[in-house]
């Protein structure tokens, strides 16, 4: 059986992993917003991980069955930099971020980024949500 074969079960994969990842951030986020210190513990971060490590993989498999190229499909390089920005603001919104508010800015930031990050895949658009309402 080829890799093709199994292209319906990885994208479902994919989309499940998607919303767990997102369902997890938004809750964690939320959490830590609220004081609690649950988001932070080990378990917690060591599932996240697993989760997204597993979306990771199941994304760049289907890169490679499809055979898409990020340079030549320029939604799919945007798709990787908004995952990076994700990444990134996350990170603050949960644990680098000094105050309260400064981990509310980056947990909207984290939030209208993931966003994108998920329409971007939907509208083949670099800019997802955005670039629908720009008219492009």
């Amino acid at each position: 059986m080829a890799l093709i074969d199994w292209y319906f079960e990885l994208k479902q994969a994919h989309v499940w992993l998607v919303g767990v990842s997102a369902a997890l951030f938004v809750a964690r986020g939320g959490a830590v917003l609220a004081g609690a210190t649950w988001p932070l513990a080990a378990g917690v971060r060591r599932a996240s991980v697993a989760i997204d490590t597993a979306l990771l993989t199941a994304g760049v498999l289907l890169w490679t069955m499809l055979r898409l190229h990020p340079v030549r499909e320029a939604w799919l390089g945007a798709k990787f930099g908004w995952l990076l920005l994700y990444i990134v603001l996350g990170s603050f919104a949960l644990k680098r971020a000094k105050t309260r508010a400064a981990r509310a800015a980056f947990f909207v930031a984290a939030l209208l980024s993931v966003a994108t990050l998920v329409t971007v895949p939907l509208t083949r658009h670099p800019l997802g949500w955005m670039g629908a309402l720009a008219g492009g």
